[in-house]
């Protein structure tokens, strides 16, 4: 339906409203006979998470801007490596950030 049409229904529907409609117990009977809800699996994405965390570390250990990066962050230098490593904190910890909240909406 059109937007322009929505005022003019809603009017009528409002019009001949009577109130809620008595289901007798249906609703109740139907919600009783559905299956119980299925618990969520947690694992494969922690086994996941690790297993990505780890698969970084190991490439990331023989790459000499990782350790550049660190030790000019550590002594208060700001150069491109110590930039790099602080966007890739900030991005992963943004995405880390909507990540949740989209789960979470599911809930």
């Amino acid at each position: 339906m059109n937007p322009h049409d929505d005022d003019p229904i809603d009017a009528l529907l409002r019009a001949q409203f009577d109130g809620p409609v008595p289901d007798d117990g249906f609703s109740k009977r139907v919600m009783q006979a559905l299956p119980p809800r299925r618990r969520r699996v947690d694992w494969p994405v922690r086994a996941g998470i690790a297993a990505a965390v780890l698969t970084c570390w190991a490439s990331l250990q023989s790459a000499p801007v990782l350790h550049e990066g660190w030790s000019a962050w550590a002594s208060g230098r700001l150069t491109a490596s110590a930039m790099a490593l602080l966007l890739a904190i900030a991005g992963m910890s943004l995405l880390a950030l909507w990540w949740s909240v989209a789960e979470g909406g599911e809930a």
